[in-house]
């Protein structure tokens, strides 16, 4: 039996097609986590800014050294990087036997079997035909999992290159999504993280039209999901009833990741996105007034082509006056095929980084007293695992504590056995920045 061995890089979202390929493995392979005992490895790239593909080139350079260095006898690239970059990346990197678009995940237990022998698996990111019923392998814990609502991305911001290597909004259907919750409840899954390019356009595309709102009240009606979670969400396609069923449904947990990118109403228009300053200002107030204790998660880009430092003191001051529990700022990559490329005024690197650790400064100073103030309240806790610092201490998190993204609770003091899966009621005892302690309540 040969082993491969996968690496996914990225979001949430290339999880999933990597858990996809994962799953439609021909017969004679078996799952390695060590590289250098793998015969086939699979890299799952990213190609979203500069700094994600240089990570990706890196990792698949790192790959392909197992030739000399373990067993490795085939290297497959797949992902947003061989759909970005697949002539180029065929002519400089000789030692990758095959690319593998992002439409294309069917291609890699094609060529792992024998039944395609092309070095380019690469069509085009508009193709319609999406099979959302392809089975999966996780690669999470069995509790906790990611829910692919739609695929692409229909909107015209003038820095995202996600629409050129993912396609267009194809949504997934109701029945399709509540089909995959429902099996994965029946395997253990108490939590689903639901994930698109843009969460909030969903199914505005199905025909008949459909909207995020009717997938919640579908997904909420299924037997052993605890904690549904919403990420993504873009801030000007929300449809009717969405805040008000986040607000009474106890299902979904009051967690919101909505990217913002910036409040300086020219730099939005720059950006095309949509939406003005007092739209966003008027969506926050909405949901804080209607969904009690909501976390707010947002990303904000500094130094896009034209910020003045005035416009960056407007952003500043907004994140001051709005206290958002979780904020990503990332400095803008200058990304061929977007607009935004040839905008005049590009900013200087120096400037970039500068205002962008100003901003994580001020926000880490926020982070911080809005965790001081939840000493004391009581919390629902998913318990994870042990501590890989102590056997006497749990981790786990939070139904405000997103995985792999947010901090992360440590737990003790429970005189029940604990489980991975588990949810406890407790009390925040101590926090740091990022992290809680929880004990009994």
């Amino acid at each position: 039996m040969k082993r491969i061995h996968f690496v996914s890089l990225g979001c949430p979202k290339n999880r999933v097609d990597t858990e996809t390929m994962l799953a439609q493995l021909p017969g004679p392979y078996e799952l390695t986590a060590d590289a250098h005992e793998a015969e086939v490895i699979v890299v799952n790239t990213c190609a979203f800014v500069e700094e994600a593909k240089v990570e990706s080139i890196d990792t698949i350079l790192d790959m392909a050294r197992m030739r000399d260095q373990g067993k490795l006898k085939k290297l497959l690239v797949t992902g947003c990087l061989a759909q970005r970059y697949p002539e180029e990346l065929a002519k400089e990197l000789p030692e990758v036997d095959h690319f593998v678009g992002t439409n294309d995940l069917d291609a890699v237990a094609a060529l792992l079997s024998g039944k395609k022998r092309r070095r380019l698996n690469v069509s085009s990111p508009d193709r319609q035909g999406f099979d959302w019923d392809l089975p999966r392998q996780s690669s999470m814990p069995g509790y906790t999992t990611y829910l692919k609502v739609a695929e692409g991305c229909s909107n015209t911001c003038a820095f995202c290159i996600i629409p050129a290597l993912r396609g267009p909004q194809r949504s997934r259907g109701i029945e399709s999504c509540v089909a995959e919750a429902t099996r994965l409840a029946q395997a253990g899954v108490v939590e689903l993280n639901l994930i698109a390019q843009d969460l909030t356009a969903y199914g505005y595309d199905l025909e008949p039209r459909s909207n995020l709102t009717a997938l919640l009240e579908a997904l909420a009606r299924v037997d052993g999901i605890r904690w549904i979670r919403l990420l993504y969400a873009y801030p000007r396609n929300f449809p009717k009833g969405l805040v008000e069923l986040m607000g009474r449904e106890p299902k979904i947990v009051p967690y919101l990741d909505m990217p913002l990118q910036h409040i300086s109403e020219s730099v939005l228009k720059r950006m095309k996105r949509g939406t003005s300053a007092d739209q966003v200002r008027r969506r926050v107030a909405e949901i804080r007034e209607q969904v009690p204790n909501v976390v707010f998660r947002t990303t904000f880009i500094v130094g896009f082509p034209g910020e003045t430092d005035a416009e960056y003191r407007e952003l500043v001051d907004f994140v001051r006056e709005s206290r958002f529990d979780r904020v990503g700022a990332f400095a803008y990559s200058q990304e061929e095929g977007t607009p935004a490329h040839d905008m005049p005024d590009q900013v200087p690197a120096e400037v970039k980084q500068a205002r962008l650790d100003e901003l994580m400064y001020v926000q880490r100073g926020i982070s911080r007293e809005l965790n001081r103030a939840l000493v004391g309240r009581e919390v629902e806790v998913l318990v994870e695992g042990k501590s890989d610092e102590s056997e006497l201490v749990w981790v786990g998190r939070t139904s405000q504590q997103a995985p792999e993204i947010d901090g992360i609770s440590y737990i003790s003091g429970f005189e029940e056995d604990l489980k991975p899966g588990m949810i406890l009621r407790g009390r925040v005892e101590q926090v740091t920045d990022y992290d809680l302690v929880v004990g009994p309540a």
